[in-house]
């Protein structure tokens, strides 16, 4: 399926709110029990683009946001400034055709040209697709913690990739 990453506008927030609730309620692809509001994605929209984060979708030739990624601060202090950790979401009857490994791809030449060292993901242990995925991109597997997440009456694992960008 041909699709075109773009970076996201202010009207693909209710596309990328369904996409990820859709996650939310039906995978372990996000830790939330609750889908956010628009409230709460419009914030989040913003925050990023406050911050320079990108924001990414991709659409299909009709137009419709098909998949969504982005890239965040690792973690707060200092020190992180060169690593980022990216989100990846792709439309439940969209999934296996190549659109989040099209998305994945985009971040990392996102993350070069933000000047970024390290990216990192988060991926639900028993997610194998997306596991593969990220070890065809070049990541490593670097830590994976046992039970640490519940979904669904169940003890999920989470585990980090990482991929270094820059030596």
């Amino acid at each position: 399926m041909p699709v075109q990453i773009c970076h996201a506008q202010h009207t693909d927030i209710p596309a990328i709110l369904a996409i990820y609730n859709d996650a939310v309620l039906n995978t372990t692809a996000s830790y939330d029990y609750e889908p956010n509001t628009l409230q709460q994605r419009t914030l989040w929209f913003e925050q990023h683009q406050q911050q320079g984060f990108p924001v990414l979708v991709a659409v299909d030739d009709t137009g419709q946001v098909v998949g969504w990624g982005s890239l965040s601060r690792f973690r707060e202090k200092i020190g992180y400034q060169f690593t980022v950790e990216h989100s990846v979401y792709v439309a439940a009857d969209y999934r296996g055709q190549g659109i989040g490994r099209f998305i994945v791809q985009t971040l990392i030449d996102e993350a070069c040209a933000l000047g970024k060292h390290v990216i990192i993901g988060g991926v639900d242990g028993s997610n194998a697709a997306s596991l593969r995925l990220h070890q065809s991109l070049g990541f490593e597997e670097v830590a994976h913690f046992k039970q640490v997440g519940y979904k669904f009456d169940r003890w999920l694992d989470l585990v980090f990739l990482q991929r270094v960008l820059r030596n």
